[in-house]
């Protein structure tokens, strides 16, 4: 297993965890035409259930 060979400086770990973010989800609106709700991408969507034209869930 590689070891550092010299401690890191509190900048250089600092600037390297500066690029640690999260990104906002992309929505994108439902497929059934009569709902057209945002939902996660390549999920059912959780006000009517349908995902790719089907009902696979139940509405919650």
């Amino acid at each position: 297993m590689a070891v550092p060979k010299r401690r890191m400086s509190r900048s250089n770990t600092r600037s390297r965890r500066a690029q640690w973010k999260a990104t906002a989800p992309s929505l994108v609106a439902c497929s059934n035409r009569a709902c057209r709700e945002p939902k996660l991408q390549h999920i059912a969507c959780p006000v009517c259930g349908q995902y790719d034209g089907r009902q696979v869930v139940r509405p919650a």
